[in-house]
C-alpha cells in the first residue's frame, strides 16, 4: 500500500527554511572536481573546471579575496553550454570545494528558484537574506520575460558590489540572454549589465545523458508493476498526471523540494499531453526538482514525445523543455536498471 501524495497541503516554509534547501541535491551530494569526467574530444571541459577550481582557491575562508584586506566587489564567472555537458556537476563540485575549504555563505539553486524566491519574499527580503553570502552558484541562468530580467539584473546589481560573488551556468551565452523570448532588444542596457557581472567560459559536448542511446519511452504495465514491488510501500506516492498537474498549479514552485520531503519514491501514471503552457512550464520545473532530488520515480503513458507540444519544443522555452525530456530519460533509464537488478 502506497502512501497519500503530500501535495494537498504542503506547510507553509518560512525564508530561512526556503534558503536551507540551497544546497547540492541528493543526486549531487557526491560530485566532486576530481570525479568530474570530461570529455577528452571537448577540451572545454576540462578546463572549465580548471576555471571554477581556480576561483574556489581565490575565495578566503572569510570572503572576499586574499589579495584584498577589503572585501571587494564579487566576481562573476558564466559557464555557457548545452544541457548534458556536466555544468550542474561542476557548479556543485564548486559548492562543495568552497564550503570545504570554509568559506562563509554558500548556496546553489536554480535560475527559475531564485526568480521564484524572490517573487514570494519581495525583492528587498530576497537581497537581506543573501547580503551575508560570499558566493551564489546559480544553475541554468535563463532570461525569458521582462519580469526576471529586470529581477536579476536589480538582484545581481545590489549584492555582487557589496562582495557576493555568482557562478552561473546556462545554456545561452551571456550577451544573447533573452533573444528569441522576448522583445530583448529593449532591454539591452539591463541585459548588457548583467552579462558584464561575469567573465564567460564556453564548455562543449553532446549530452551524457543520451550519449549512445535512444530516448527512453515510459513503462509499460508489466514494468511498472515490477518496479512498484522494488519501493518502500510506505514512502512511495502514486499520482496520475492530471492530477499532479493540478496540484502543481496551487502549490508555489518554491516549495516543491520542501513538498517532496520524506519521498523515497515517485509513481506519475498515465502521462499525457500538456496543451497549456503555463501547466507544462509548472511540470518542468517539478522534474527539474525530482531530477536533482535523486528520486526513484516511474512514469505510465504516452511517449515523452508527445508530452510537450511542438510549438512548445521549438519555441521561447524551447531549451527548458529539451531539459526536462532529457532528464525524464534518465529517470526512465535508471528505473529499468533497478529493474535488471543494476
Amino acid at each position: 500500500m502506497t502512501v497519500p501524495h503530500p501535495f494537498e497541503k504542503p506547510q507553509e516554509s518560512s525564508p530561512q527554511e526556503l534558503v536551507e534547501h540551497l544546497t547540492p541535491s541528493a543526486r549531487f551530494q557526491g560530485v566532486r572536481f576530481e570525479n568530474y569526467q570530461p570529455n577528452a574530444a571537448f577540451p572545454s571541459q576540462a578546463q572549465a573546471r580548471e576555471v571554477l577550481a581556480r576561483f574556489v582557491e581565490g575565495l578566503e575562508p572569510s570572503g572576499g579575496f586574499r589579495l584584498f584586506r577589503r572585501k571587494p566587489e564579487g566576481r562573476g564567472v558564466y559557464l555557457d553550454g548545452g544541457f548534458g555537458v556536466g555544468k550542474t556537476h561542476l557548479l556543485a563540485s564548486t559548492y562543495h570545494a568552497a564550503v570545504q575549504t570554509g568559506v562563509k555563505g554558500v548556496a546553489l539553486m536554480s535560475f527559475q528558484e531564485l526568480m521564484y524566491l524572490i517573487g514570494a519574499l519581495g525583492m528587498n527580503r530576497a537581497v537581506d537574506l543573501f547580503k551575508g553570502y560570499s558566493l551564489l552558484l546559480i544553475d541554468e541562468f535563463e532570461l525569458d520575460d521582462p519580469g526576471n530580467t529586470h529581477m536579476a539584473n536589480t538582484f545581481l546589481g545590489q549584492l555582487m558590489p557589496g562582495g557576493t560573488s555568482v557562478v552561473a551556468t546556462s545554456n545561452t551565452e551571456p550577451g544573447a540572454l533573452g533573444q528569441g523570448r522576448f522583445n530583448a532588444q529593449d532591454f539591452q542596457r539591463q541585459i548588457q549589465g548583467i552579462a558584464s557581472r561575469f567573465e564567460p567560459h564556453r564548455i562543449d559536448g553532446p549530452d551524457y545523458r543520451q550519449r549512445g542511446t535512444a530516448p527512453e519511452e515510459p513503462l509499460s504495465a508489466g514494468e511498472y508493476a515490477a518496479w512498484l514491488t522494488l519501493q518502500d510501500a510506505q514512502a512511495t506516492v502514486v499520482i496520475r498526471h492530471r492530477e499532479l498537474n493540478r496540484y502543481l498549479l496551487d502549490i508555489h514552485p518554491s516549495r516543491f523540494a520542501g513538498m517532496l520531503e520524506g519521498v523515497k519514491a515517485l509513481a506519475i501514471e498515465e502521462l499525457m499531453p500538456m496543451p497549456d503552457q503555463n501547466v507544462a512550464l509548472r511540470f518542468v520545473h517539478f522534474v527539474d526538482k525530482l531530477y536533482d532530488l535523486g528520486l526513484p520515480a516511474a512514469l505510465t503513458g504516452v511517449s515523452l514525445a508527445q508530452v510537450f507540444s511542438e510549438t512548445y519544443r521549438h519555441g521561447a522555452y524551447a531549451k527548458k523543455y529539451s531539459r526536462a525530456l532529457s532528464r525524464l530519460s534518465e529517470l526512465l533509464r535508471e528505473a529499468r536498471t533497478e529493474l535488471q537488478g543494476g
